[in-house]
């Protein structure tokens, strides 16, 4: 069974970039398809990036209007995910999520979900 442990949330100022880490364990048979996605409070979930298995290529939604950025980390289903000039509407719970499929990623249905880990924005 997937199991997957973000980290890095915590208080941001305006402006400033974040770099969210995600650790992957429990998955033996290869590279997943990994993402990250996040849920602004009383709002709905909403995708922001994800990364093809063997790190073929990478996607993203439109929540961040390009200043997302998701990379693989050292170990074989780790990634990070990077958002540059963030903004009040940038809090949220981010969750990192794995599929074998990546359709489901993109269409919001992955299998695994990590506990999440909250940014907070302040001006």
């Amino acid at each position: 069974q997937v199991q997957l442990r973000e980290s890095g949330g915590g208080s941001v100022q305006e402006g400033d970039s974040l770099k969210l880490s995600c650790s992957a364990s429990g998955y033996t048979a290869g590279t997943l398809c990994m993402g990250w996605f996040r849920q602004v409070p009383g709002k709905e979930r909403e995708g922001v990036a994800m990364i093809y298995p063997n790190r073929e290529g990478t996607f993203y939604f439109d929540s961040v209007n390009g200043r997302s950025s998701i990379s693989p980390g050292d170990a074989k289903n780790d990634v990070y995910l990077r958002v540059d000039s963030l903004t009040l509407e940038d809090t949220a719970m981010y969750y990192c999520v794995a599929d074998v499929y990546c359709a489901q990623v993109i269409l919001g249905r992955p299998e695994t979900w990590g506990q999440g880990t909250m940014v907070t924005v302040s001006s």
